[in-house]
Order: C-alpha cells, then sequence, then structure tokens
C-alpha cells in the first residue's frame, strides 16, 4: 500500500532471522506428506511497546488461526524487559517472610475444592496448617462465591493460621483467590490485604495477564502472588499449534511479576512430558535480565510418595502442591501434611522414604494409601 513507505518498513516490519527444517534433510528427501520448519523472526518491540497482550497480538495473533502454527519460544532484549519489575518478593522474598532458607515449600490446596462455608474451610485450613503446610491455598474454583466470600473467608482463615503458629512456631501464608472481572479483581485485592491475608493468589489466565502484572505493581499489594495455571491447556497442549507451555506456563507469568507458579507436574494426573515440565521450571529460575527468579510449584495429584522425585528434578527451590493427598490422609489432614514433611526431611537428610515410614506413622500410611490407589487403578484399567 501507499503508505508503506521505505522508512516504515526500515523501522517497523519484522525480519526472518533464521529458517530451520525439522528434520533437516541433507543426501535425500524420503517420501513424506508434510515439511516442518522453525521460522525465527525478530520484531522491533517499538511496535508494541514493553507490555505483554499487544506482544502476543503481534507475534502470533492473526497467524494462530492460520493452521498447524506453534509459537516455540519468546527471547527478549534487556531494553524491553526494563520496562517490568517483575516479581515483588520471588524466592528469595517468600523465603525470607516464611523464616525458611533452605528446604522445599509444602503448599496445599483445601479440598473440597468448592462448596462449603467459611467455618468449613477454617477448621481444614487449621489442621493443614499445624501440620506443617508453609502455604495454604484457595483452589482455583472458589473465589468470592455467595456460600464463601472473602469477606467471611480471610479473617477466619487468618485467625486458624494464627493459632496453628502458636502451637507449631512456623508461619503459614494463605492465598486466597481473588480472580475476577475486571476492575472488581482489583477491588478484591485491596479488600483482603485490609482483611488481614498474607498472600493472594489469581487465576492469571482467564483474569488476564495484564491483571496479573498490575497487582504485581501496584504499590499497595504488599504481599506474595500466587499464579494459577487453569485455562492453560487451551493454549498449549496441541502439537501443533498454539503457544509452548514453558511460555504460556513460566516466562510470561514470570515476566508480569508472579512470585509462586503452578504448573502441571508429571508424576500425578497430569498428561505433561517430563522434559517439558523440566524445561517449564527452568524458565521460573535461570538468568532472566533483572527479572527475579520465583518458586515453580508443580501441582496435581502429587502424593508423599513422590516428593523424592519432586525434589531430584527441580531441587529445593520448588514448592510442592498437594491436595487430596493431604484432606484424605487416613489419619486426617493434619496428619497428610505431616507425612509430606517428613518425606521432604527424609529425603534432605539423604535416608530412603520407607526407612522414614518405619518411624513415622503418618509417612508410612500415606505411602500405603497410595500403592493401593495405583493397584485400584490399574485394576480398573485392566
Amino acid at each position: 500500500v501507499p503508505g508503506e513507505t521505505e522508512e516504515v518498513r526500515r523501522t517497523h516490519v519484522a525480519k526472518v532471522t533464521g529458517i530451520y527444517e525439522i528434520p533437516h534433510y541433507e543426501f535425500e528427501l524420503p517420501e513424506v506428506h508434510e515439511r516442518n520448519y522453525i521460522v525465527q523472526i525478530a520484531f522491533p518491540w517499538i511496535n508494541f511497546g514493553q507490555q505483554i497482550p499487544m506482544l502476543l497480538t503481534t507475534v502470533a495473533g492473526n497467524i494462530s488461526m492460520g493452521g498447524k502454527i506453534k509459537l516455540m519460544d519468546l527471547k527478549f532484549p534487556q531494553s524491553f524487559t526494563e520496562g517490568f519489575k517483575g516479581a515483588r518478593y520471588g524466592i528469595e522474598g517468600v523465603r525470607e517472610i516464611l523464616h525458611v532458607p533452605h528446604r522445599p515449600l509444602l503448599n496445599n490446596m483445601i479440598k473440597p475444592c468448592t462448596g462449603f462455608p467459611a467455618k468449613i474451610g477454617a477448621d481444614l485450613f487449621y489442621e493443614v496448617a499445624r501440620g506443617g503446610a508453609d502455604i495454604i491455598k484457595d483452589d482455583e474454583l472458589l473465589a468470592d462465591a455467595s456460600f464463601n466470600t472473602l469477606e467471611e473467608r480471610v479473617p477466619l482463615y487468618m485467625e486458624a493460621a494464627d493459632r496453628a503458629e502458636e502451637e507449631t512456631g512456623e508461619k503459614t501464608l494463605f492465598a486466597v483467590n481473588i480472580t475476577d472481572r475486571t476492575p472488581k479483581v482489583l477491588e478484591n485485592a485491596d479488600r483482603v490485604i485490609e482483611l488481614g491475608t498474607n498472600c493472594i493468589m489469581i487465576n492469571y489466565l482467564t483474569a488476564g495477564i495484564s491483571v496479573l502484572r498490575a497487582l504485581a505493581e501496584d504499590p499497595s499489594i504488599t504481599v506474595p502472588i500466587l499464579a494459577h495455571m487453569d485455562f492453560a491447556g487451551t493454549m498449549y497442549e496441541s502439537h501443533y499449534s498454539g503457544v509452548a507451555s514453558p511460555i504460556i506456563l513460566g516466562k510470561l507469568p514470570r515476566l508480569a511479576g508472579a512470585d509462586i507458579i503452578v504448573f502441571p507436574a508429571p508424576y500425578g494426573k497430569a498428561p505433561y512430558l517430563k522434559e517439558r515440565y523440566m524445561q517449564t521450571a527452568k524458565t521460573m529460575t535461570y538468568p532472566f535480565h533483572g527479572i527475579a527468579p520465583v518458586f515453580p510449584m508443580p501441582s496435581g495429584g502429587i502424593a508423599q510418595p513422590m516428593v523424592e522425585d519432586v525434589i531430584k528434578d527441580l531441587g529445593y527451590d520448588v514448592v510442592i502442591g498437594a491436595g487430596g493427598a493431604i484432606h484424605a490422609h487416613p489419619m486426617g489432614p493434619a496428619a497428610g501434611a505431616r507425612a509430606f514433611r517428613q518425606a521432604i526431611d527424609a529425603v534432605m537428610s539423604g535416608q530412603s522414604l520407607d526407612d522414614a515410614a518405619e518411624e513415622h506413622e503418618e509417612l508410612a500410611q500415606s505411602i500405603e494409601a497410595s500403592l493401593k490407589a495405583i493397584k485400584e487403578m490399574r485394576d480398573l484399567m485392566g
């Protein structure tokens, strides 16, 4: 068009910087129905500025509807990331709040997922907190519900946290789910902090990744932010289209300012490749210009016997997310949380979980329950 001058092209048009065929045929071209390419494109970020919505619109907007096209990665120059503040706390800050300098942290999501009043939730919170959970979060399905409102829930849960701390001497963060429409989600954040919560949670993909950034960069939000992954499968699960999981589950929420990011664990119920899981976790902790490293929180069917694998794969800078394995423990939720802590301590000391189970009834029963569940699942599948 006439307006596309040489100056416009020089300043604003993207440039193809690489085209790589996979597999990379060299001496013959076998009979194939489809050939696949990785295309590397450099975009001038002056076109969209230091923000995520127009970034995604530019690099994967209308073209995302063009068939088998998948966004594999995004690499940013420091000049771009300097426009983002990243996490206020990150790994170091969350550890400092909890006074836990080294070991893996334990998170519990209260179960059932939803449908219960705040008083019931507070009782469950107290049990899990006194069992040793460092962080307790709402399930992603419970936010400001009519049967369990933020005004009811936060004071009761924080009172339960204080009671548990008097018993154990350990602090517990309550990540309350503030997810809502805009601008109510921002109002919810201010409200729960006034009510006394010490952590907030947001379903960042349904609420909007820029809402996560707004929370992280708001000086009045003085507590850590836990970012939940729900809805991510609609974006990454196709092998041929969408956005690669390390971007949507790791790099972008870290850039936007999450302190803790929930993502699928391959040990439990999530169909997620181990190598993709490892790659995603690394995007949360590797050097990223001035953006602080944040806690990966694998979740989804994690039980006490899986602790060894989690720590082996991700190290000590991890939050282990557990729901049903705590609340369905044969001896109750406190014992379920205690069994996780016993497993963590065993791994850190080099002790096998079987040996630790001989010393701790809670861990022994959790291992037995897990083996029983595995057997029942195998029998079901024939």
